[in-house]
Order: structure tokens, then sequence, then C-alpha cells
């Protein structure tokens, strides 16, 4: 598979950068962050209109843009760099990327395009309280009713889930055990018997959310028991799109880094010029660029389909992850008590990185799930 990008996929991604250098300087992050929306709805409707972003790798068929997975990530890849304020990731990367492949015909026509034009905000429920991200440990329960489900139970670090328009959930039939039994249900905002409570969180810039369901109407997407099938490739395909914004990050603090050490001046000398900040960069750069290579690799996998996708997600989450976490803490020591400073971005993107790093499953996890998948293939 290709590592480079073709010059129309370049001219795209400078295109994004001037978007997002544009409508996402520090200065409005801290805004954003600080509101409990957590966004900028006409940058959002202009993101959605001028670019057409949300519906990137929606097809045409449901009013998207019709690109593939590659073009997603480089979005995301240019957000990460930005710390983008926006419910894209939910919408986008989880939302519309569940309904591509587990809804049917009839819900693809009915769903994707208000998520495509921006007008519907939706994301994914799938984690609940004191649980790991494996489907197979959900206990929210869905009961069949006269024309549709009740669901009850909670989910919890839910990406923009106190905002969301539209909630796809993740439950299970009473008595089931495991991936057995497993569903996936559309809930709407206004459905009753749902209470949604905004967390406190360490990163402020991804903002998530408790969601409560006391027999909430919901309706089946796609098929009933289906859920253990269709959710480990979606998850696959929003691990790979979290690697890419991930290192979109690691590249920003890796730039910061070297800015800052050809800045800052210390006993008459700058200090890029010590040995000890030399040897920090440089290992900076090879992780950064190994990580990019990875997520790369990732991205052009999932955009193929191929068959070793699930191993090479996990590889490019657990690896973008570690990187991310280890340029932020990085940048940070190379700049000195000032970035431990709140007026100082830095940490913004620290925080980000340990956010980024648990959401979806952390390092370990996704270690645990290669292993696995290797030996499976094997």
């Amino acid at each position: 598979m290709p590592f480079t990008f073709s010059d129309e996929q370049e001219e795209f991604r400078l295109i994004i950068r001037r978007f997002m250098d544009d409508k996402s300087p520090r200065t409005e992050v801290r805004q954003l962050m600080d509101s409990e929306q957590g966004y900028d709805p006409a940058v959002w409707q202009q993101l959605s209109e001028e670019l057409g972003l949300p519906g990137i790798h929606i097809p045409e068929a449901y009013g998207g843009q019709g690109f593939g997975f590659v073009e997603l990530c480089i979005v995301l890849e240019e957000m990460g760099r930005a710390l983008f304020c926006a419910p894209y990731f939910s919408a986008t990367a989880l939302a519309a990327t569940t309904i591509i492949h587990a809804g049917t015909e009839a819900q693809k026509l009915a769903l994707l395009p208000g998520i495509a034009s921006g007008q519907t905000l939706a994301t994914l429920a799938l984690s609940e309280a004191n649980q790991d991200w494996l489907p197979a440990n959900t206990e929210l329960s869905a009961t069949p009713a006269a024309n549709n489900y009740l669901l009850s139970g909670e989910k919890s670090y839910v990406l923009d889930g106190h905002i969301a328009d539209l909630l796809i959930v993740v439950a299970r039939t009473p008595g089931s055990t495991g991936n057995d039994g497993l569903s996936l249900f559309t809930v709407t905002a206004d459905a009753p018997g749902l209470n949604r409570r905004l967390l406190k969180s360490l990163d402020p810039t991804r903002k998530l959310a408790h969601l409560t369901f006391k027999q909430t109407p919901a309706t089946l997407l796609g098929e009933l028991n289906t859920g253990g099938d269709t959710l480990p490739p979606i998850l696959d395909l929003a691990a790979v799109a979290l690697a890419s914004e991930m290192v979109g990050g690691a590249q920003m603090m890796l730039q910061s880094a070297l800015d800052y050490a050809q800045l800052r001046m210390q006993f008459g000398r700058l200090i890029g010029s010590f040995q000890a900040i030399k040897h920090k960069c440089a290992d900076m750069l090879l992780d950064v660029e190994l990580a990019k290579s990875t997520a790369y690799y990732a991205a052009a996998a999932a955009a193929e389909g191929a068959p070793d996708l699930p191993a090479v997600a996990s590889l490019a989450k657990a690896y973008a992850a570690d990187t991310f976490m280890k340029s932020a803490a990085e940048c940070l020591q190379i700049h000195g008590g000032i970035g431990f400073t709140w007026e100082n971005d830095t940490h913004l993107y620290f925080k980000r990185a340990k956010s980024s790093e648990v959401f979806l499953g952390d390092p370990n996890y996704h270690r645990d799930q290669l292993v696995l998948r290797w030996e499976n293939q094997a």
C-alpha cells in the first residue's frame, strides 16, 4: 500500500490546514473549551457548507462527498494539529461510520444526509461506567416493545453526548451475555426517559457525557443481535481515525519544541545548541515519523479493506497514543517552567494526549488486541 499522498490529497490537506489556522487559533480553543457546548455553530456551519467535511467519507448516494477513509484521516490529522473543538469525530468518524456499516439501506438514506450536511449531530454510545471498550461488557438492556425497543441502563464517556441530536447506542437483549445478543439502536435527543449530563473531564477540549436510559424508546439499527459481528470492524476504523488525529497533535508538539529550542537563550546560548536538547528533539522526530508511517499505513488499509486491518488498527492506535503522550511530555520539559503555566498552550495538548490515550482503549488494551489478532491470522 502507498505511503505517499497524491497531489490532490496534498492540496486538500493545505486547504484544511488553512481553514484550521484561521478558525482554530489557541485563543478560540480556550474560549470554546470553557463553554458547555464546546464548539462554534457558525464555524461548524461554514465547515459543513463550504468544505463538506462532515460527509467526507459518506457515499454520494447518501448526501456525502464520496471520498475515502484516507481523506477522512487527513482531515482528522489537521484537526488534531490545530486542537480543533467541534463534534466532528463523534458525528463523522463514529456515528456516520457506524450507520454506513450497520444500517439498512433505508436507514442510510434517512440518517446519513443529515450528518453529511452538518445539520444532525450524532455520536456513538458504547462505554459504560467502570467498564472497558469491549462491546462484550455491555450491560444496558433493550427490551422489545410494541413498535420499538425500550432501553434501560447507563452509558458513560460518550463523546459530545450532551449535544448530539442522534445517539447510536449499543445494548443487549435481556438474558444474553458476551458478544451474543448485542444490537445497535438509535435514540433521539428528545426521547422520554433519557437524561444527559456533561462530565467534568481532564481534557476540556473534548466534551464527554454520561447518559441514563429509563425505559427510553429506541429504534433498531440494522439487524437484531448482530452487534457482536458489526461492531469490531467499526471500532477498528474509529481507532485508525483517532490515531491520525493523535499524529497531528504529536507533530504540533514536535514543532513547538523545535521553535522554542531555537528561541530560548540560556547561558548566552540557544538551548537548541545543547546536546541534551538535541537528543530529545531527535528522539521526538523519530517517534513522530514512525507514528505517521503507522497511521498512514492503517488509513490505507482501512480504505482498501485490507485483511490485516484489525491488527494494524490496534498497532496504529497504541503507537500513536504512546507517541503523542511522549511528545507532549518532552515538549513540556523543553519549555521548562513556562511550559507548566496556564498561559502556555503546551498543557492543552498534553491533556488532549491523555484523553485520546484512553479513549477507545489505552495502548495496553490495543497491544493485547494486536497479539490476539495476529495469533488469529496465523
